[in-house]
């Protein structure tokens, strides 16, 4: 099922966006190959096999095959499995995959049409190529981190989502699949150089036409996509819960305002008279606080006054419209997030999460590999 079935792909086991591009590319309906290195670095092997057990969430849908790579042996059997590859996925520091002898030379070597995927920070060049990095320094040296957070306050974002996966897993994501067309099309594979900085700037295309144009400075709270105006804010309720509001076009704003009662106070009477919002946002942060998170969302939610309660992960997942879209799913006693976007021809399905190793003996044999070589490298293995 889904709409990349028959494609294969080998993963090299890493951290961070590259194993949630494989997920990603697994529920889509690729057949992933996730290589789980067999070592005492652990820098070396992927964290959701050391610590996470069932609930390594981005290893669904994969088979898993450990591998020292330290041997020839074992770098014999992944030459095997890229050679009939359509997309190879790594997530190492630039060098690292040349110094195992699996650099992308190599590779289209044995695979003239392969997608080689690399996921890094910072990027293959520049100068900070070899540093180590995070999500929030990716966000910050693109810009973005600047907007981010409460006017006055230090900035801060949604641990891991703006810098690892909206920056990195996303825009990788896009990378490999628009390289997979083009292979398909031509039988030329070549290198898609995906860092999480990059992807994390090309997200700020909208803000920067905005900033531009002038509806956006450079300092939080002085506008209303940063916390300044009173119809774009997040507001504590009674039980010190929260509920968001953006009510950004005309007709939005006065849903909000009449539903709020404020529909004849002249502090609300032009949206976007900036002397306005302190007192505007002031009487919406006093009213707010005066019901439940529930009692607010029984007033609002649902109506075009651009409404949403601030939800737990649980809470998520039990939440009706949720719910109605299927957008979490329990397999095997837990709940994750579904896959998106829907498919109408080639829906996606969700698979199971594979046991470090679980599948080597059955995909050392399908690389194809002399039967003493198999029995040589499996002995090994399994010691």
């Amino acid at each position: 099922m889904g709409p990349l079935n028959g494609f294969k792909v080998v993963e090299i086991a890493g951290i961070g966006p590259a194993p949630v591009a494989a997920m990603i590319l697994a529920d889509l309906g690729a057949d992933v190959i996730l290589i789980e290195r067999k070592t005492d670095n652990l820098n070396a092997v992927s964290f959701d096999s050391l610590h996470m057990g069932k609930a390594a969430f981005f290893k669904r849908g994969k088979r898993s095959i450990a591998l020292d790579l330290k041997t020839s042996e074992a770098v014999g059997v992944v030459q095997a499995l890229i050679s009939n590859a359509d997309i190879l996925i790594e997530g190492f520091r630039p060098g690292v995959m040349e110094r195992l002898g699996l650099g992308p030379n190599v590779c289209f070597e044995q695979n003239a049409g392969l997608v080689y995927g690399r996921m890094t920070g910072w990027g293959q060049s520049g100068p900070l190529s070899q540093a180590a990095g995070h999500d929030l320094n990716y966000a910050s040296i693109s810009g973005a981190l600047h907007y981010c957070g409460l006017p006055g306050d230090a900035p801060f974002s949604t641990a891991t989502v703006l810098g690892d996966v909206a920056g990195g897993t996303m825009h990788f994501v896009l990378g490999l699949v628009s390289a997979l067309l083009h292979a398909q099309r031509t039988g030329e594979g070549q290198i898609v150089d995906a860092a999480m900085c990059d992807g994390a700037t090309y997200m700020m295309t909208l803000f920067a036409s905005l900033r531009e144009q002038g509806t956006i400075g450079d300092v939080r709270g002085e506008d209303f996509f940063t916390g300044g105006s009173h119809f774009c804010n997040t507001y504590a309720c009674a039980d010190n819960r929260y509920v968001t509001v953006q009510a950004l076009e005309p007709d939005f704003y006065r849903e909000l305002i009449t539903l709020c009662d404020f529909a004849d106070d002249p502090d609300f009477a032009e949206q976007h008279k900036q002397a306005s919002w302190p007192a505007a946002k002031e009487k919406m942060a006093q009213l707010f606080a005066s019901k439940t998170q529930a009692e607010w969302c029984k007033l609002m939610e649902g109506t075009d006054a651009c409404f949403a309660p601030v939800l737990t992960l649980e809470e998520a997942a039990n939440h009706p419209h949720n719910q109605a879209r299927h957008n979490f799913q329990e397999i095997d006693g837990h709940i994750q997030p579904a896959p998106a976007p829907k498919f109408s021809k080639t829906p996606q399905e969700v698979g199971l999460i594979p046991a470090f190793g679980q599948h080597t003996q059955e995909i050392i044999e399908e690389a194809g590999l002399p039967d003493y070589k198999v029995a040589s490298i499996i002995a090994e293995e399994t010691k």
